[in-house]
């Protein structure tokens, strides 16, 4: 699978590979069909998004339906929702 189409902002996904190998971030952006926009809001800060292959993620069925509403109407977010919202998902995955 190495395409966007199935992949939407607030998605949550596991990196595979790199040195962040194993960590849980939300989607913030979408750049081409390789590439996308990752946060945690800890290490990956929004002022600072990390740039993901798409192939180097394990891409997971949950979508944070508040964060990508929160995107699409441009409502400012910080780091400690994003961390907030990242919770539940750490201890379960």
């Amino acid at each position: 699978m190495d395409s966007t189409s199935d992949i939407t902002v607030g998605q949550v996904v596991k990196s595979r590979a790199g040195r962040d190998k194993g960590n849980i971030f939300l989607v913030l952006d979408i750049i081409d069909d390789k590439y996308l926009y990752v946060v945690d809001g800890d290490i990956r800060k929004l002022d600072n998004p990390k740039k993901k292959k798409v192939k180097h993620l394990i891409i997971y069925n949950t979508i944070v339906p508040e964060l990508k509403e929160k995107i699409e109407n441009g409502t400012k977010i910080n780091n400690a929702y994003i961390r907030k919202l990242l919770e539940p998902f750490k201890i379960k995955l």
